[in-house]
């Protein structure tokens, strides 16, 4: 497989050979289109084995709040609108799965991915009413997803795919190897088991909600069950689930070439985990200020996400930088359309030898962590104004500061985007973004004295911390990686 997807070898193969070829993998895997057959038959007999319609397994979502299509929070049209996509997505498995039967069907396997996408997303907009369907759907359609495109392998991909080496031109380290998406996959599969927890509190599964720091426990029900929570139309904790879940899958998808082979994947997947990322972060932060209380385990999805935006910046900007360079040759005739979705050839790369296996894992942990983080560097200035930013977030409490004063708010959201900000820029190719911890530090240091029930003591801090994160943010620190032409603006 990996010399189909981006590994070693020629890559002038006739039409011919692509054509034998895709009918030899087809062969191999033909177990999995009868399996999608399989789940297509458990779909259709789910509502009934796991009682949708049984009232008595029914529940109301936390907080009083009912469904975006409906005002009553009890109610069978939840049931039946799951009973009905269940139904629906069980026959269209059955009759796709049954048309991938033969090879060359790509439409087919599509159309079995987007309903596993769909039934990972089912429960959540239509506010699923037991326990036994968003725990089917939601493992079902990961499973589904993971059948159509990630253990065969990109549906015909075989047919336009560009071999060649996996490593950047000019880079040191290839930004798509197994380890680098390890740490990913990880992190991301840490976020979904957080976000499902928080999820089946606001779907009524569980009446408590058990949280880390014992103090927060009341914090954290007002919060997810807060006006902020409800202004959006589905749980928000389902949301981030979602969320997490695609991340998990799409960490999987493609090879260790992806950055020139899957250009559109490394698209989505960067939107998932750097803007999308980013606004959850910031919608948790934002906690105290716009609900007063804070919510540990929702700090810790964000916390678990807020590692994952540097992490995945390298692999975004080596895709970027080979959409320009592979246009600029005329690869694809030169189309970005046809770059962005079939990807194509880089002159100047070479094979990955520096990337430890993942078998080695168990002989050689260290290093596999070790370079599952290469783009990301430590420097102590940046360490130390990510522990200046958690201190201003803390020094409300301390100094006994009311948590619903401006005073307050300034200390908590101010430190948290300066910890934001400091984390960020650990990852080589943003460092640049340090930066930004000047200005939020001279709002803080500046603002503070301006706020009402603000004490001198806790100004004082406040304005010590900000100053202290500026100076700490205008040293660049150690860069330990090369990115090729991306090395001019790692500033």
């Amino acid at each position: 497989m990996e010399l189909m997807h981006g590994g070693h070898g020629d890559h002038s193969m006739s039409q011919d050979q692509r054509h034998e070829m895709l009918k030899m993998h087809h062969k191999k895997t033909l177990w999995i289109y009868w399996m999608l057959i399989v789940l297509g038959l458990w779909l259709l007999t789910s509502p009934f084995t796991f009682g949708y319609l049984n009232e008595d397994l029914w529940v109301d979502p936390s907080g009083g709040r009912g469904a975006w299509f409906s005002d009553q929070p009890h109610t069978a049209l939840r049931a039946q609108l799951m009973v009905a996509s269940d139904l629906l997505s069980g026959v269209a498995l059955l009759v796709l799965g049954w048309r991938s039967l033969r090879p060359n069907r790509p439409v087919s396997m599509w159309g079995c991915c987007f309903i596993g996408v769909w039934l990972t997303v089912a429960p959540i907009v239509l506010w699923a009413p037991t326990a036994g369907a968003y725990l089917n759907d939601s493992i079902v359609g990961a499973w589904i997803v993971a059948l159509t495109i990630l253990i065969p392998g990109m549906p015909n991909m075989i047919m336009y795919m560009q071999m060649g080496p996996a490593s950047p031109p000019g880079w040191s380290y290839n930004p798509s190897s197994w380890p680098q998406r390890w740490i990913m996959i990880a992190l991301a599969f840490a976020g979904w088991m957080v976000s499902r927890y928080l999820t089946a509190f606001q779907l009524g599964y569980i009446d408590y909600v058990w949280d880390p720091l014992v103090g927060f426990t009341q914090g954290t029900k007002k919060v997810l069950n807060s006006g902020m929570s409800h202004a959006w139309p589905i749980s928000d904790a389902g949301l981030g689930a979602i969320s997490y879940t695609i991340e998990f899958l799409m960490g999987f998808m493609g090879s260790s070439a992806r950055w020139r082979t899957m250009p559109w994947m490394v698209t989505f997947f960067g939107i998932l985990v750097i803007p999308l990322g980013l606004a959850h972060v910031i919608l948790v932060i934002s906690q105290p200020v716009l609900v007063h209380h804070w919510c540990a385990m929702c700090l810790l999805a964000a916390a678990i996400m807020l590692p994952m935006i540097p992490l995945q910046a390298d692999e975004v900007v080596a895709m970027f930088q080979h959409l320009k360079q592979a246009r600029r040759r005329g690869d694809r005739g030169g189309s970005l359309w046809a770059l962005f979705w079939k990807g194509g050839t880089a002159e100047g790369c070479e094979p990955d030898e520096r990337s430890p296996e993942l078998v080695e894992f168990a002989e050689r942990p260290g290093q596999v962590v070790k370079s599952s983080v290469w783009g990301m560097s430590f420097p102590w200035t940046l360490s130390a104004a990510t522990l200046a930013g958690a201190f201003l977030m803390l020094a409300p409490s301390f100094f006994g500061i009311d948590i619903k004063s401006v005073a307050a708010d300034i200390g908590h959201l101010g430190g948290a985007l300066i910890v934001t900000v400091s984390v960020i820029a650990m990852g080589e190719v943003v460092r640049i973004g340090r930066y930004l911890n000047v200005l939020i530090g001279l709002v803080v240091a500046v603002g503070i004295w301006f706020a009402e029930s603000s004490s001198v003591g806790y100004a004082a801090t406040a304005t010590v911390l900000g100053i202290v994160a500026i100076l700490l943010s205008i040293p660049r620190g150690r860069v330990l990686e090369r990115y090729g032409a991306w090395n001019h603006y790692v500033r």
